[in-house]
């Protein structure tokens, strides 16, 4: 398995947050997908916890947001993050974190979090009014996504490279 590190940052380069040693199921021109399974997550203030439960894990190349999958008991919740696109280097998959979030609970409720924190920091980080409607225009289409229940936001999709994940780890452990 591929084992790599995820790394955000504020829009002024300040290191917000890294989750350690996260599996990469796939990339192509568009998306890597990645899986994180009670994986170790520093915060940019030093405070370190694991994540409780597996999530599958979505980033895109041209869009301004990733998708976390969390996979509890008996259903999937999304948590979304409206950001940068991703790079990759030696170091780990790099993005910025633009601080807006939307989560999707199973019965479908759209819940918007943190515009408290987006609009502080339009000010205080400066964000540009290109910046501001890129957000803006990446929020209406991560909305509609969801709405259209378009992949990654259905189960079946994220069941699917979970399985994949599963097999991998099997394979490994037969080493």
């Amino acid at each position: 398995m591929e084992y790599m590190d995820i790394i955000s940052y504020k829009h002024d380069g300040q290191l917000h947050r890294v989750w350690r040693n996260v599996v990469k199921l796939f990339e192509d021109s568009e998306i890597t997908v990645l899986i994180n399974n009670e994986v170790d997550v520093i915060d940019g203030d030093g405070r370190k916890w694991k994540t409780r439960e597996p999530a599958v894990c979505y980033f895109f190349k041209k869009h301004w947001f990733n998708v976390i999958c969390m996979l509890r008991k008996e259903n999937v919740q999304y948590y979304c993050n409206l950001s940068s696109p991703y790079v990759i280097d030696k170091e780990g998959l790099k993005y910025i974190d633009y601080d807006l979030d939307i989560k999707l609970f199973p019965d479908g409720e759209v819940l918007e979090l943190d515009r408290d924190e987006y609009d502080f920091n339009i000010k205080y980080y400066h964000y540009s009014d290109k910046i501001i409607k890129i957000i803006d225009d990446n929020m209406k289409k991560l909305l509609a996504m969801i709405d259209k229940r378009e992949d990654p936001f259905n189960n079946n999709c994220v069941y699917s490279w979970y399985s994949k994940y599963l097999d991998l780890e099997q394979q490994e452990n037969k080493k």
